[in-house]
């Protein structure tokens, strides 16, 4: 059974940092993109983050660009985010995705590309 599994999020004030690790068991994910979509109450989730399977290639979405940082590493089967400068609107359920074909059908920035997902990690942002 592939389990995709967040930790790292919690409560933080603005302008704080959050690291948020996923750690996949199950199957290797060495081979494919992952990514890091968000949540928040009352819209729809939205890409955030992804990385090619050698992390030679990262992919933001233009709210978090120069805050986050997507890494991973493919000896432990995890991705990780790295989260600055944080704001309220970044408040959100943080769902971490795994691409089971290696190909992103429909592109990195599209959930529809991801097979595997987790089952969220909250970031709150207070003011």
């Amino acid at each position: 059974q592939v389990q995709l599994v967040e930790s790292g999020g919690g409560l933080v004030q603005a302008g704080g940092s959050l690291r948020l690790s996923c750690a996949a068991s199950g199957r290797t994910f060495s081979s494919s993109p992952m990514g890091w979509f968000r949540q928040a109450p009352g819209r729809e989730r939205e890409f955030v983050a992804a990385i090619n399977w050698s992390g030679g290639s990262t992919y933001y979405a233009d709210s978090v660009k120069g805050r986050f940082t997507i890494s991973r590493d493919n000896t432990k089967n995890t991705v990780s985010l790295q989260i600055d400068s944080l704001k309220p609107e970044d408040t959100a359920v943080y769902y971490c995705a795994g691409d089971g074909t290696g190909i992103a059908r429909f592109g990195v920035r599209d959930s529809s590309s991801y097979d595997y997902w987790g089952q969220g990690t909250q970031v709150t942002v207070s003011s």
